[in-house]
């Protein structure tokens, strides 16, 4: 690795050290409860209601967990809040106006009649702009969209390593403001981030130090927390495929095996990609059909269950927990969060 490279990743640590600001938590304020919505379905990907307690079983570290509650949920009973992401700082320009017309293309189907209470986002090199409250008049918000100036990004290409970190920067406290604005509303929601991601800054060339590695796993596990706290699910739709990608287009599916320690982390466990997927949602390619690819993460509110369980007193601050939960029927799969940090 070059001196430049390596200067360049050490700023980029460190920024990543200051955007997880999360509240720290104490023993005695800490949860033992963890909530998990639970989506079911068919190998068709039609999800599956109807259920009972008795049709699921819970792991944690692979050891069983009694279900202290369950709860079947439809959108009719709990409308999920829905906030849709474009962004104009991890795509390219050009692409940009192809993804703002899928989205309007989604916004005025069934006659601009959504099925979830919807906002809208856009990323830009300034930060996050979002549509006021939340409705489910598509069409209210495609003419709101066409007042949104998605501008040329500043941060391009041609900035290298440097842009590279900056987007990286920008990005992750997008997320943290999500997660945070999450927070202030009751129930569950979710956030549709069409995007190819920002830069992973990983492999042979990116070289981490213990001190680095242990500034990255305090974001991974604030990361975690506030997700699962705001009761937020990230989904991806990627308008590119691995265009913009420093490797290939699934290098991602190499770090969706939850962090345990920092000697593990690396700056890809902080990918777009990977917060979903760990969160319980998807990572989706929709450069053909980001409309198409939008309707599918929205199958996912139409039902799901709600299933809580208590967590064990960890031996260790940040201990992680890997959760597996299965549905007993034949051809059915059960997708949740990946897991939880717990506390002493």
């Amino acid at each position: 690795m070059n001196i430049r490279m390596r200067i360049c990743l050490i700023t980029v640590i460190l920024l990543h050290a200051g955007v997880a600001a999360f509240p720290q938590e104490n023993s005695a304020a800490t949860s033992r409860t963890v909530r998990l919505n639970v989506i079911v379905s068919a190998k068709s990907g039609t999800p599956v209601s109807g259920l009972g307690e008795q049709d699921f079983s819970l792991l944690d570290n692979k050891a069983p967990r009694s279900i202290q509650s369950f709860k079947v949920v439809s959108s009719s009973q709990e409308p999920v809040k829905v906030i849709l992401l474009i962004d104009a700082v991890n795509t390219n320009f050009d692409r940009v106006a192809y993804v703002r017309n899928e989205v309007q293309k989604f916004l005025k189907a069934n006659d601009g009649k959504l099925a979830n209470p919807t906002t809208i986002a856009v990323l830009t090199d300034d930060g996050t702009q979002m549509q006021k409250g939340f409705t489910q008049d598509g069409n209210a918000l495609n003419a709101s969209l066409e007042h949104y100036t998605i501008g040329l990004r500043q941060l391009t290409r041609s900035t290298g390593i440097w842009g590279a970190n900056d987007r990286v920067q920008i990005s992750l406290t997008a997320v943290q403001q999500l997660a945070a604005y999450a927070l202030t509303i009751p129930g569950r929601k979710i956030v549709l981030w069409v995007s190819p991601g920002w830069p992973l800054l990983s492999g042979n060339r990116f070289d981490l130090d213990s001190k680095q590695q242990r500034q990255i796993f305090a974001n991974v596990v604030a990361f975690s927390k506030e997700l699962q706290q705001a009761n937020l699910t990230l989904y991806n739709i990627n308008p590119l495929g691995p265009e913009e990608s420093l490797f290939r287009e699934d290098y991602y599916q190499d770090f969706l095996k939850g962090v345990s320690k920092a000697g593990q982390t690396d700056l890809a466990d902080l990918s777009l990609q990977v917060l979903a997927v760990q969160s319980g949602g998807l990572s989706l390619n929709g450069q053909s059909d980001v409309a198409g690819n939008l309707e599918k993460c929205l199958s996912d509110t139409e039902s799901w269950y709600e299933v809580t369980f208590a967590t064990s007193v960890a031996e260790q601050r940040d201990e992680y927990h890997h959760i597996q939960i299965t549905v007993d029927k034949p051809g059915l799969t059960a997708r949740t969060r990946d897991g939880y940090y717990a506390q002493p």
